[in-house]
C-alpha cells in the first residue's frame, strides 16, 4: 500500500515548518517499515486525518483492530507516548504492542475514529468532554519529560509579541493576554499532567469506556489551562449567535463550577489561549480563523 499523507496534514505541517523538512518525504517508507515490523494488516489511512500525524487503521497479527500513528519529532510524539503510558488507559486511548522500534511511531487501541463527542448536542458534548478531561488530571510521573505551562506559554508569548509589533491592530488584545499570563503564573495553584490540546474532537467513542481522549500534547501545570481550550469549542457557532458573548461567559462559569476550577483563572487562560491561537492563525495566513478567534477573545 502507498501511504500518501492527507492534504490536511501536508498543509498543517507546512504551517509549522515553513522552510520544510524531509519527514513527509520519508513518511511512506517509515510507514511501510512500521507495518512490516509489527506484522500489521493495513485497512486504510484515516481521512481527513489529523494536523500533526499520519493515522492508519490496521489490524494486528491476531486480528485486533488498532491504530498506527506516525508523527514528526516537532509534534512531540515521545511526550505523547509517555503521557499515554502514565494514564494507562484511564480516560485516554491505550498504547499497544511491543516497545517502539523507531521514534515517532505509536501503536494504539482502535476507537471509533469517525465518532467524536462533537457529534452530540452541545450541552451533552461539553458535559461528556469535561468528564473525560477530569480523569486525565493526575500527578505527573517523577522526572517527567513534559514541558510546563510556563515554558510552553513563554515560547508562545515571544511569538505573540513579535506579531503585535508587525500588526498593531492585534496589539491591545495581545497586551491583555500577556498581562493575564503574567498574573496567572505568579501563583500557579496546581501541578497536574494535562492533555494540552483538549477539545471535543479529541474525545472519541470507545469500547472499554463510552468516551476516551486521543492526541495529547501533554504539559504540566494547572487544570484551568487545559479546560480553556474547551471553552471555545464550536467557536463558529458562538460567533454566529447574537448572544455569543453571553453564552461564552455562561460556558466559562458552568465549566469552572462543574470541574472545581477557579472561574477567573479559567477566563484568563481562555483569553490567553484564544489570542495566541488567533495570532498564530494570522501568521500562517488563515485570516478567517484569526478573525473568529480574536473576536471571541474580545468577549472575555
Amino acid at each position: 500500500m502507498v501511504f500518501e499523507p492527507p492534504k490536511r496534514l501536508v498543509r498543517a505541517l507546512g504551517e509549522t515548518a515553513p522552510d520544510g523538512d524531509d519527514w513527509l518525504e520519508k513518511l511512506p517508507e517509515a510507514a511501510q517499515r512500521a507495518v512490516a515490523l509489527r506484522e500489521l494488516t493495513v485497512e486504510r489511512v484515516q481521512m481527513p486525518g489529523g494536523r500533526s500525524s499520519l493515522v492508519v487503521l490496521v489490524r494486528t497479527a491476531d486480528g485486533t483492530p488498532a491504530v498506527l500513528k506516525l508523527a514528526p519529532v516537532r509534534a512531540r510524539p515521545e511526550a505523547e507516548r509517555a503521557a499515554l503510558a502514565h494514564w494507562g488507559g484511564r480516560g485516554a486511548v491505550q498504547l499497544l504492542g511491543p516497545p517502539p522500534s523507531a521514534e515517532g511511531v505509536l501503536l494504539l487501541e482502535r476507537l471509533h475514529p469517525d465518532l467524536s463527542v462533537r457529534s452530540l448536542p452541545e450541552a451533552k458534548a461539553l458535559l461528556e468532554a469535561a468528564g473525560t478531561l477530569r480523569r486525565l488530571w493526575v500527578e505527573p510521573p517523577a522526572g517527567f519529560p513534559f514541558e510546563t505551562v510556563a515554558e510552553r506559554t513563554g515560547r508562545q508569548a515571544e511569538a505573540m509579541r513579535a506579531r503585535a509589533q508587525a500588526d498593531p491592530e492585534v496589539a491591545p488584545l495581545v497586551d491583555l493576554a500577556l498581562a493575564a499570563r503574567t498574573e496567572l503564573l505568579a501563583a500557579p495553584p496546581e501541578h497536574r499532567l494535562l492533555h494540552g490540546t483538549f477539545r471535543q474532537s479529541k474525545v472519541l467513542a470507545g469500547e472499554r469506556m463510552p468516551w476516551l481522549a486521543v492526541g495529547p500534547d501533554p504539559v504540566v501545570g494547572e487544570c484551568a489551562f487545559d479546560l480553556a481550550r474547551l471553552v471555545r469549542d464550536r467557536v463558529e457557532d458562538l460567533i454566529a449567535q447574537p448572544s455569543g458573548a453571553a453564552t461564552t461567559r455562561r460556558r466559562v462559569k458552568r465549566l469552572a463550577e462543574s470541574l472545581d476550577v477557579d472561574q477567573e483563572r479559567l477566563r484568563g487562560w481562555t483569553l490567553f489561549r484564544a489570542v495566541e491561537s488567533g495570532v498564530r492563525a494570522g501568521r500562517v495566513s488563515r485570516p478567517r480563523d484569526a478573525e473568529l478567534l480574536l473576536e471571541f477573545a474580545s468577549w472575555l
